[in-house]
């Protein structure tokens, strides 16, 4: 067992190691200062940590997941989701009691696959109380270089952790980061309140989208708008699935429905559909150009090295007198569909770059005006790509199609957004008889009828720099 004046291995650590066989970092008064500075010094738990988390533990298949940040004696807990919250005085424990001062002392990530065989880790009085057959952490590190905390996952029994979940791991870790640093800068700037508290909000949701991101979340209501959504998976496909889609406030007025379709699926598809969901998210309350979002969101796969591409669209659009107003883009992705209060349907978006592969994309914004009655159509390509099963009594039968997708949709001429939702899915289960051969998501926003008209509806081009 670790006791103070007492080493359990032989580390290299930065600074080097006193004689109670700890790390001298974590004495260090720049990076204690550091640590106080992001006010998680004994602060209660929060859901945006505890998606993190929660994640973490869905992803790795780890017992437990935690995050906690480490000062000179004690260690203070800030999300571990299988405990009962006791309070800041319970919820801390000595710092040698853990394995989270290793990441922190070493600065980097520290992997242990059998924690009672590991020279490093043998004989330590975490293993019995915490039951840690194997631990992997990294540590959560401020903008000035100080490792203040760590993002760990355990398991009672050893286990080989696969590069996969470490990658995935380290990606929440550094949401984590910037979770913390983003209130550290908000702390100081000089911006007005409304500013700091907006982008502050932001974050938040966020992280709170990575643990959506495996799965499509529920829609957020936007005044004025009745929306719908609508997610079915591939049949006989995991659940960790590459389509998404979301609704948010962008900035003041302005929403932003976006829609994506991330190639393959598992792990690495989660990833990158966090990685996008993030992204976009943090990008839309600086941009209302939704190009000039999907351009950055391709920077950052590209920078991240990002295991797939993606399509996606995206409308960033405000509630008017007469309707709604936005602008639209398509990278790589279907167009998006406008049905008319008359019933007719329009294609909306100028075709553009899938992103994650090119340095250099191609996208267009396009102005979009919806009136009472119009409603805006998102979908992936599981909707036009529909088609019964191969192995099945209608082998055939062609492909749904772009036309039979606007002819379905003109159909349901005065419908709102749920009932226009409900009777596309049901076409398409009737064209494919329960079969669905990809993924498919649906978003559907309509402007209730009964506002008066206003000028200028229709789509058209919009270069914004």
């Amino acid at each position: 067992m670790l006791e103070r004046g007492r080493s359990v291995s032989v580390l290299e650590y930065p600074g080097g190691v006193p004689e109670d066989g700890l790390p001298a970092v974590l004495s260090d008064p720049a990076r204690l200062a550091a640590l106080e500075a992001s006010g998680m010094f004994g602060s209660a738990p929060e859901q945006v940590f505890d998606d993190l988390t929660r994640l973490a533990k869905s992803v790795t298949g780890a017992a437990i997941s935690a995050i906690t940040f480490v000062g000179d004696e004690r260690t203070y807990w800030k999300s571990v989701p299988h405990l009962p919250y006791g309070g800041a005085e319970v919820w801390q424990n000595g710092v040698g009691e853990s394995f989270c001062y290793f990441a922190v002392g070493a600065q980097g990530p520290f992997v242990v696959e059998d924690a009672e065989k590991d020279p490093r880790t043998a004989g330590h009085q975490a293993i019995g109380p915490w039951g840690v057959g194997a631990w992997a952490g990294f540590p959560i590190v401020t903008n000035d270089g100080h490792a203040i905390g760590t993002m760990c996952v355990i398991d009672e029994k050893p286990r080989q952790w696969q590069p996969q979940e470490l990658e995935t791991l380290a990606v929440l870790a550094r949401a984590v980061c910037n979770e913390v640093n983003l209130r550290v800068s908000l702390n100081t700037a000089h911006s007005a309140l409304n500013t700091a508290q907006n982008a502050l909000a932001v974050s938040k949701a966020l992280a709170r989208s990575l643990q959506d991101s495996l799965l499509p979340p529920s829609l957020r209501p936007v005044p004025g708008l009745d929306a719908a959504a609508h997610y079915l998976p591939a049949t006989g496909e995991v659940e960790v699935v590459g389509d998404f889609y979301d609704l948010y406030r962008a900035r003041g007025a302005w929403w932003t429905a976006v829609m994506g379709d991330v190639c393959g699926k598992g792990t690495e598809a989660a990833k990158v559909t966090a990685l996008a969901r993030y992204t976009l998210r943090a990008d839309a309350g600086d941009h209302l150009s939704p190009a000039t979002v999907l351009d950055r969101l391709n920077s950052a796969m590209l920078a991240q090295r990002a295991p797939r591409f993606l399509t996606a669209v995206q409308a960033t659009f405000r509630v008017t007198p007469s309707g709604a107003a936005g602008r639209l883009c398509l990278a790589g992705h279907p167009p998006a569909l406008i049905r008319r209060a008359d019933g007719r349907v329009q294609q909306a978006g100028v075709p553009g770059t899938l992103l994650g592969v090119l340095p250099a994309v191609r996208l267009t914004d396009v102005r979009f005006r919806l009136a009472p009655g119009d409603l805006l159509f998102l979908y992936t390509g599981g909707a036009c790509e529909a088609r019964p099963d191969p192995d099945g009594p209608r082998t055939d039968a062609p492909m749904f199609g772009e036309d039979a997708l606007a002819r379905a949709l003109a159909a349901t001429h005065g419908m709102d957004a749920a009932a226009t939702i409900g009777h596309l899915t049901g076409v398409l289960a009737a064209h494919h008889g329960g079969w669905a051969s990809d993924d498919t998501a649906l978003l559907a926003l309509r402007v209730p009828p009964g506002a008066p008209d206003g000028p200028g509806t229709g789509v058209e081009p919009a270069m914004l720099g």
